[in-house]
């Protein structure tokens, strides 16, 4: 199999916090030598640019703030991403967009959070990292108004139906796909309309420690995901789709070079 890179590693999660060299070690033995360390919140960016420079060799990483914590976002932290973006020069910004399954925070706070984003990534011209869960109305909506000046994007953990991958790809947009493709039972749907994936907008990803793939084989006693099992991921990925394992890693690793550098 090819190098992999996987496109969703939220390293800041205090889970990874006593073994991640281990981790990013079983990961590279594995065939996965690219990471993308996802910013959730500026109080993040510490945590994740000091894993960045003990991995840079093989590291990109992103800044900005999932709706989750939207309710952060003020005119001063606005500001002081923008800050924080001029000085470190990220790979991309997010991940940012809108969650209505949980509403962690208000939906104007989504809102003002997620549109003051892709006015950073247009003005510096990086590309947006995007989540959208159970709010694609909306989230559409909002993209449509910006969509004649969007950097590059891609639609990071898709989960969602063939109405809106084809939104997405009409837009040109990148598929982020995850372990959760390879869970049979809710993913009717959505294991038959990745095949409509064009092979140059998909890119694959863990989401670790989250969304560890339901059919995985021996898996840990803590259930944690990590980049080690995107091989498993990109072998189901790949069946489903019905391209060969070797073509498949080598096309989604390289528009994943192509996108994040």
């Amino acid at each position: 199999m090819n190098n992999l890179f996987d496109i969703a590693c939220n390293f800041s999660s205090d889970r990874f916090d006593k073994d991640l060299d281990l981790v990013i070690e079983r990961a590279q033995i594995s065939g996965v030598n690219k990471f993308l360390l996802v910013s959730a919140s500026l109080t993040d960016f510490n945590k994740i640019y000091k894993i960045y420079n003990n991995n840079s060799a093989n590291s990109f990483y992103s800044i900005g703030v999932h709706p989750h914590h939207a309710n952060e976002i003020n005119i001063n932290e606005i500001k002081k991403m923008k800050d924080m973006i001029s000085k470190y020069s990220p790979s991309c910004i997010g991940e940012t967009g809108l969650d209505f399954f949980r509403n962690l925070s208000t939906y104007e706070e989504q809102i003002y959070a997620f549109e003051e984003q892709i006015k950073l990534a247009i003005e510096f011209n990086k590309p947006l990292y995007l989540h959208q869960r159970d709010s694609h109305e909306d989230f559409i909506k909002i993209i449509n108004q910006y969509k004649n000046s969007l950097p590059k994007c891609v639609v990071h953990c898709f989960t969602g139906t063939q109405s809106e991958l084809d939104d997405y790809l009409d837009l040109d947009f990148y598929i982020g796909l995850t372990g959760w493709i390879c869970d049979e039972r809710r993913n009717v749907e959505l294991r038959q309309s990745i095949k409509n994936i064009p092979l140059n907008k998909l890119m694959i990803e863990t989401d670790c420690p989250y969304l560890i793939p339901r059919n995985l084989e021996n898996k840990p006693k803590n259930n944690r995901n990590e980049p080690s099992f995107l091989p498993h991921i990109a072998e189901e990925i790949s069946s489903l789709m019905d391209i060969e394992l070797n073509k498949f890693t080598e096309a989604t690793y390289s528009n994943s070079i192509d996108f994040f550098s």
